[in-house]
């Protein structure tokens, strides 16, 4: 579990858990398929032998990545010189999130 500015984080996704219960253990997790998702990859990387630290990724996952963070990082380069230009603020954030949203699993403001 992670903890940030906006509270507690779930352990495998990073999105925010909901509000904690009053009585039982705390949330690690913010869905049962986090919770899954998150045993396998201990069974796997205690399979392969790996520390809690290693990570192993397929490269297709991985170049998809990249690609997605490339675009957002083209958005924000985009974005700099339209604000320096003095164009609307209002479409600039809208570029930026539109490009931002590929890297989530459901789109910026909405629940899962």
């Amino acid at each position: 579990m992670t903890k940030d500015a906006r509270g507690e984080r779930c352990r495998w996704c990073g999105r925010p858990l909901p509000t904690p219960a009053r009585t039982g253990r705390p949330r690690r997790f913010c869905r049962q398929a986090c919770r899954q998702r998150d045993y396998i990859s201990r069974l796997r990387a205690e399979e392969a032998g790996l520390s809690e630290h290693e990570l192993i990724v397929a490269r297709a996952e991985l170049d998809e990545l990249r690609d997605k963070l490339f675009v957002l990082e083209c958005a924000v380069e985009d974005a700099r010189r339209d604000l320096a230009e003095g164009d609307d603020a209002d479409r600039i954030l809208r570029d930026v999130l539109a490009a931002a949203e590929p890297l989530f699993g459901t789109p910026l403001g909405e629940s899962p």
